[in-house]
Order: structure tokens, then sequence, then C-alpha cells
């Protein structure tokens, strides 16, 4: 069974300065909950009891969000506040949370390194915990587990992306199983149109048995001179079954503004107290454009 995750948020977040520069990028409230409490309650969702975060300096938010708050689970409590304080006592109470710090940020295949030891020898999740992906089938992470119950191998959440867009992307290259799974034969980091193999584009989840780690240990340094996961994932296919699935869903990156603002409009319109309030705003804002 797959019960551990890792959630790697040891980024500085240049693209949100001067908001990133003592608050976490992870931390960025969609609405009223940050990014990364969403990427939590998918894993848990999913059946995760067991979460590992890989954070970096100025990350000690995202350590006390997940923490008890006794003053303020107090104030809520002396306020009759009882809906409050159940929701701020739930979020520390969702899983077991463990943090390791990434002292230099030598990449993400590097940051996945940090979880070695915990992980130990089990098939484990990873969620990019600057990204929100949803299923309309459940929680695109339990989709994975079901595919690795199903078919013994390490599987990867894909995405279609516009062709003009796949240089901005680990790119699938391989042969469908079934409607949505794709069995790998490559994995091909940001290709130029022309040396694309599809236009399926690895999407924030992942799923791995322990073996990366081997994989990991030897790749060297390659672009901006890190540790790539999309590198290792590429020697690891070469001697062990790796899969990709079409997920039904939607990917949400937070990681630029333009998508940060398109996500809190979309989950505003989607939140039964905002919603009809939010639409009549937006059609008198756009007719008075």
């Amino acid at each position: 069974m797959v019960k551990k995750a890792v959630i790697p948020a040891a980024g500085y977040g240049t693209r949100f300065l001067p908001a990133t520069k003592s608050s976490p990028k992870e931390m960025i409230p969609i609405i009223d909950t940050p990014v990364i409490q969403y990427v939590v309650e998918e894993a848990v969702a999913s059946g995760i009891t067991d979460i590992l975060m890989i954070i970096g300096k100025g990350k000690r938010a995202i350590e006390e969000h997940f923490d008890r708050s006794p003053l303020l689970e107090e104030t809520l409590a002396q306020k009759n506040n009882t809906e409050m304080l159940a929701k701020i006592r739930a979020i520390s109470d969702m899983a077991n949370i463990h943090f390791v710090w990434q002292k230099e940020m030598n990449g993400l295949g590097d940051a996945i390194l940090h979880a070695k030891h915990h992980v130990g020898n089990e098939p484990f999740v990873i969620l990019l915990g600057d990204t929100l992906v949803q299923g309309e089938d459940g929680p695109v992470t339990k989709q994975l587990i079901d595919v690795y119950n199903k078919y013994k191998g390490s599987v990867v959440a894909l995405e279609e992306v516009k062709p003009e867009l796949v240089s901005r992307y680990g790119i699938v290259d391989g042969n469908a199983v079934s409607d949505k799974v794709i069995k790998a034969k490559n994995w091909i980091e940001k290709p130029s149109i022309e040396e694309a193999p599809s236009n399926l584009a690895v999407a924030s989840r992942y799923l791995f048995t322990p073996e990366i780690f081997d994989y990991l240990e030897k790749t060297l340094p390659g672009k901006n001179n890190e540790i790539q996961l999309t590198d290792a994932m590429r020697e690891m296919v070469k001697y062990h079954p790796m899969y990709g699935l079409k997920f039904n869903g939607k990917r949400y990156d937070i990681g630029d503004k333009m998508g940060f603002l398109k996500t809190n409009i979309e989950f505003g319109l989607n939140d039964p107290e905002l919603r009809n309030e939010l639409i009549d705003w937006l059609k008198e804002f756009v007719e008075d454009l």
C-alpha cells in the first residue's frame, strides 16, 4: 500500500517577489486557504497518512501552519467561533507531517533525495507544493495509486498541452496500454516541437518505487547545475517499468502571476458563498472596460 508522500517546498518563489521575500510561495492563498494546504488535503484524500515536506530557508511559516496554535484556538473558543476552531484544529490533525531541510537549492532531484531515509523501501508519491491538481474521478494522487496497484510500476500524471508549449515541460515517449495509461519508453525534458515524441506533459504528481533513489544518486547536475528528476527517470525507465496516466481533471499552475489570478477567480466561482456576487462584479467590471 502507498501511505507516504513527499512534498518539495524549498524553492525561492522568485516570480512572486516581493511577496515571497519573507513568506513562502506555497503559503500564497487561493481564496482563504494556502496552496500547500490544498496539496496536503489531496494527499490525505488519497489515503496518505505520512507526509514529508522538503523545505528551505524562509519556510518556517509552513511548519507553523501545520502545527497547533494554542493561543489562536483559545481566542476562537472564547468567541464561541466553533466552526473556525474546528477548521484550525483539523489542519494539524490531517496526517503525520514531518520536515527536512534542503540547505542548498540543487534542484528537484536533490530535494527528492532528501526523502530517501524517511521513505525507506516503500513506494511513495510526490506532490509539488506550488501546483494544484483537481481530478474529476477523485484525487489525482489516488488515480496514480490505482494505476500503480494494477501495473506495479512507477507512474506519473500526464496532461495534454498545446504542441507549441511542449518546450516548457517534461514529455513522455511511450505506447498506450489503455485509454488513459501510457507505458513509458523515455522522458524528454523540454523538447522542441520537432523533437517532442508527444504532447503529453508531466503534470506535477508522481508515484515512484524506491529504486528512483538509486538513479538520483547517480545523476550528475544538469540544467542550471541542478540534479534533474527527469534525468533520473530517463535512466530508470531503461530497467524498470514506468507509466504515465492521462488523468481526468485539471492542473492549476500557481507558479506564475496569471495562473495565480485565474485560479483565484475560478475557485471563487466554484464557492457557493462567493459565486453570485463575484459573477455580478465580473460582469459589471468587464462592461466598464
